[in-house]
This record gives C-alpha cells, structure tokens and sequence, in this order.
C-alpha cells in the first residue's frame, strides 16, 4: 500500500498521540461509538488512520491532522461499502460516504449508530453472498 502522506504512524496509539488536542477528542469519541457498535471489529491502521474491518473494511476515521484532501478540517468517518455493493463484484474503488464534525455536538450519535449497524449488515450479505458463490 503506497503512502503519498510524510509521516509513517505505526499503532493506534502513535496515531492518537500525534493528533491535535481538538481533533483527539473527537476522534475518541467516534472510536468508542465505533467499538461499542463491533465489539467484534479489528482496529488497523491504514493510510497512517484507523480502519475497521469485520469480514471487510467497514469504515474509518479520519482527522484533517492526517493529510488527504477530502478532509480539510475537523473529523470524518467514512463507511466504505454501500448496498449498492451487493453486486456480483464486492468491489469499491472510493468510499461511499462520509460525514465531517468540527466538535462531538455535532454528532447525532443515534444516527451515526444505524449507519455503523446498516454497514455491519451489509458486510455479513457480502459475506454470505460470497459464500453461496462459491458453493
């Protein structure tokens, strides 16, 4: 995986520790509504942010401290598959969606909750439709 950013982040931890107090705060706050929702998922860094993967990457958290040009300021989650993926292909080349937040009040955590199930759920049709592929 090519990294086009200057900084090389290897642990969660490295990654928290590099961010800015304002984008830190956030970004814990995403993180623990990500963990209680996929207490399940593997946290992994990629792109020097982390990701959550289940059976496929589910999604991620994106501060502006951590150079990419679709997040200018504040913090993103993203989701990276949509139902439009319950194709034949399984495939995405870009994320499907994402939300941008300057401050946690901005966050309508009830809704940001169904978005991480309805990303769940479709990562296990994925999965099971794989499956039958195959058989």
């Amino acid at each position: 995986m090519e990294n086009p950013q200057e900084i090389e982040l290897t642990s969660i931890q490295e990654f928290l520790d590099y961010l800015p107090e304002e984008e830190l705060e956030i970004v814990l706050f995403l993180r623990k509504i990500v963990l209680e929702c996929m207490p399940d998922c593997k946290e992994r860094l990629a792109y020097n942010v982390p990701f959550y993967y289940r059976h496929s990457k589910i999604c991620y958290i994106w501060p502006a401290s951590i150079p990419w040009e679709k997040v200018n300021n504040g913090v993103g989650i993203g989701f990276c598959k949509d139902a439009s993926l319950l194709d034949e292909t399984f495939e995405t080349i870009s994320f499907s969606s994402k939300s941008l937040f300057s401050s946690i009040s901005e966050i309508d955590v009830d809704s940001l909750k169904q978005q991480i199930y309805q990303a769940i759920s479709i990562d296990e049709q994925i999965v099971k439709a794989r499956r039958r592929k195959i058989q």
